[in-house]
């Protein structure tokens, strides 16, 4: 005999944990496509060489890679690959600004530890531009974050905002621009590892105190957010790409208030910095202020072009992603994932006896066609047995069709919570089941 069991790395939920999860998917999805985003879908299994295109470095350490045949093919490590591919082949008949979300399963052959896995979903938006895209974009994804997280249930929950322009600007001022994609990866390790080890990373990458004093002193600019705006331009800094992110930061900041997200629920956080390469412009990291030990939950970013590697056009684009794998493992182990749906099944319809099987089928598929989810049971046992069915699967109603029932053509339905148990036409149980 062959052991049952799961690979390290992979997760398989019971169903009740799987119906929380597919209701933050179906939260997600819909805060989504409220604000207009199209589904798309893209294959798992890409062409090593499509896929790989913009992959370096400990990217391409973790990505799964086979052959089958004569095809070199690797399982995707995130959406936003498949997205540039995407863009790119079907390019002539996508409107732009492109706006589209996926949620998907990626794979990367990194080390598993808790609450870190090899497969996991990803909830992605992105707004892709044809040669431009307006900054009032980066200002709209704020937006989006706010609506889903709150769709999710938290309340107290902060979107930090910077613009690597900013810190790049920075970075030519201080003649430390050669370093500046290792410093930004560096800085981006703060909330992990406290300033003390910035400092220390710093003086390992050589350097000078003197500008590492100059990179703290910026990265902690503190104030609120017309605040530090306001001390952002007393620098006075000349260097023409830091204007350029002091001005898409005022006007990311001006728009998100348009777009109706709380000053309490954004902030301008010059610490932030997103270690990819490719981010260019505006960037987010999002944190539950109850739950700061859980991490960023949604981050992203500006980028200036999407698809330089499949394509010679100008595909600028910003988006942000959910790890939603991660996220629902440690919001799970918090008991902080609460589901007022704890079964599919709103009704499971038994009978007393085999013979009134007929009917209990009859006004099973009545119910269906209702649009009530329900379950009938049709193996042969004690009706106590039953019973302890549907409390096993809380399943909040069972509708019992016995002799009485048969002969006056109505049900029984009893509230599993509560217990009270009244005979009903099956309108009547419809009508009952739907004001629950």
């Amino acid at each position: 005999m062959i052991e049952p069991r799961t690979l390290p790395g992979f997760m398989e939920l019971l169903p009740e944990d799987q119906i929380k999860f597919n209701s933050m998917i179906d939260k997600i999805r819909k805060s989504y496509e409220k604000f207009g985003f199209l589904p798309i879908d893209t294959p798992i299994i890409e062409m090593s060489d499509v896929l790989l295109a913009k992959a370096g470095g400990e990217t391409e350490k973790q990505i799964y890679r086979f052959n089958k045949g004569e095809n070199d093919l690797a399982l995707r490590f995130d959406l936003t690959v498949p997205l540039a591919k995407y863009v790119c082949e079907y390019f002539n008949d996508i409107t732009f600004p492109f706006k589209r979300y996926q949620i998907g399963k990626v794979y990367r052959g990194e080390r598993p530890q808790k609450g870190r896995y090899r497969e996991f979903y990803q909830c992605d938006i992105d707004i892709i531009g044809d040669g431009s895209l307006s900054i009032m974009n980066d200002a709209e994804m704020p937006s989006v974050i706010y609506t889903t997280i709150k769709e999710l249930g938290f309340d107290k929950f902060t979107i930090r905002i910077n613009n690597r322009k900013l810190l790049n600007g920075l970075f030519a001022e201080l003649e430390l621009t050669e370093k500046s994609t290792d410093i930004m990866r560096i800085i981006d390790k703060l909330e992990k590892i406290g300033k003390e080890n910035v400092i220390k990373c710093l003086q390992d990458l050589d350097v000078p105190n003197e500008k590492i004093e100059s990179i703290i002193k910026f990265i902690e600019i503190d104030g609120n957010n017309d605040e530090k705006i306001k001390a952002l331009e007393e620098l006075q800094f000349s260097n023409e790409t830091f204007i350029q992110g002091l001005n898409d930061i005022k006007d990311v900041v001006k728009y998100v208030r348009f777009f109706g997200v709380p000053e309490s629920n954004f902030k301008v956080d010059l610490t932030i910095a997103r270690g990819l390469d490719y981010y260019t412009g505006t960037v987010y990291e999002t944190f539950l202020d109850d739950y700061r030990e859980i991490g960023s939950v949604c981050s992203g970013g500006r980028y200036d072009n999407l698809a330089e590697f499949y394509t010679d056009r100008k595909l600028p684009g910003v988006g942000v992603s959910i790890g939603l794998t991660r996220l629902f493992y440690k919001l799970n182990e918090l008991n902080i994932v609460k589901e007022e749906e704890q079964s599919i099944s709103k009704v499971l319809v038994v009978s007393m006896d085999e013979k009134y099987q007929n009917r209990a089928l009859e006004v099973a598929d009545s119910l269906r066609k209702a649009g009530i989810n329900t379950d009938v049971y049709l193996e042969d046992k004690k009706i106590k047995a039953k019973f302890k069915y549907a409390d096993k699967l809380k399943i909040p109603y069972v509708a019992v069709i016995g002799e009485n029932e048969e002969e006056h053509g109505t049900v029984s339905l009893k509230n599993m919570v509560s217990g009270e148990q009244e005979e009903l036409t099956v309108e009547g149980v419809i009508a009952k089941i739907k004001k629950f």
